[in-house]
């Protein structure tokens, strides 16, 4: 017997927002029932393309229908207020990142979640990326020896936002790969940054996180940069590797590179430059990856990948780097919380 078609109501349809009912669309075992907006061209857009599902504006009109789950793709400063809303009305929810602009809104969605026993999934999408979820799998194997350092690199020019800076906007995609990769959380962060466009939103960041293994993480977050970077790299003791999202083949690439002791010569070292290679790496549609796994733990009752829990540890390094941010570039204990 076949498990029950899922319906699954989108709200927000921008850019993005428009990406998920698409997908949400051709998902099998799913049904996009609702597409809800408050723009009457993209409810209109709506209408055209996904002839088949109800469209408004109200999300009580989505709620009042018998949905099961909830998609959340609006500004950010609005996911709190109405992933609550959807949790309350008994339905799965899954928020596009962060999943609210402080911790203690995003704790408060989590033990909500919790409470009514609904699913609650944060949309860090680099975390399904295939190529992420294998570099994850070489460092946990211990294949690049002991993490040093990573360096993530995002940045285009624009698109400028008026509700966001750069940090949170492009910040949380590093922030949680980064945290998924090492399998820790750090405990202190410091950021400086600057508005050169738009006079008090950051349109470039530069972020420093320190773990307890004492490995470092450097974020460069720009919206004003002449290229278009999407960069992780990782610097183990052993080998480098390399992740890479807008190259269009080898998205990660792991370099036999690094120093070795010079057994002829106490105390020196030389320099290691051995192979380069580019393991094979599933072609899916990460978006569609996160879309199904969403799906699946609505139809099993499980926590997904990147659930509410998830989704406060990522809102809370976000946090301590803005705090750090907006003190000039002070250390943060994320820990108590205080400048260093």
């Amino acid at each position: 017997m076949s498990a029950p078609t899922l319906r699954l109501g989108v709200l927000g349809l921008g850019y993005w927002g428009a990406n998920i009912a698409r997908n949400v669309d051709r998902l099998p075992g799913c049904e996009l029932a609702w597409c809800c907006d408050l723009d009457p061209m993209r409810r209109r857009e709506a209408e055209i393309a996904f002839p088949g599902s109800r469209v408004g504006s109200d999300l009580d009109d989505l709620l009042a229908d018998d949905v099961d789950a909830v998609a959340v793709i609006t500004p950010v400063p609005t996911h709190a207020e109405l992933a609550e809303r959807v949790l309350r009305a008994g339905r799965h929810c899954f928020v596009e990142k962060p999943l609210a602009r402080g911790a203690a809104e995003a704790a408060a969605l989590a033990e909500l979640a919790a409470r009514v026993e609904r699913v609650l999934m944060v949309g860090h999408l680099l975390e399904y990326h295939p190529a992420v979820e294998a570099l994850r799998r070489l460092i946990a194997a211990g294949e690049l020896g002991e993490v040093h350092y990573i360096h993530c690199q995002r940045l285009n020019l624009g698109k400028l936002r008026a509700d966001e800076n750069a940090l949170w906007s492009l910040g949380a995609h590093d922030v949680s790969v980064v945290l998924t990769l090492l399998g820790e959380t750090p405990t202190e962060v410091s950021a400086r940054g600057a508005s050169y466009v738009r006079p008090g939103v950051e349109d470039v960041v530069f972020g420093h996180l320190r773990f307890p293994s004492g490995v470092l993480a450097q974020l460069h977050l720009s919206w004003l940069d002449p290229h278009k970077e999407r960069r992780i790299t990782v610097v183990g003791a052993n080998r480098m590797a390399s992740f890479d999202d807008m190259a269009p083949e080898r998205k990660l690439t792991v370099f036999d590179k690094g120093f070795d002791l010079d057994e002829a010569v106490a105390g020196s070292y030389v320099v290691r430059s051995g192979e380069t290679h580019s393991p094979a790496i599933d072609r899916t549609e990460p978006l569609r990856l996160e879309l199904e796994h969403f799906a699946a733990c609505v139809r099993e009752g499980r926590a997904p990948r990147t659930d509410g829990t998830s989704g406060v540890r990522v809102v809370r390094v976000l946090e301590g780097l803005q705090r750090s941010l907006e003190a000039g570039g002070e250390l943060v204990d994320l820990e108590t919380g205080a400048s260093a």
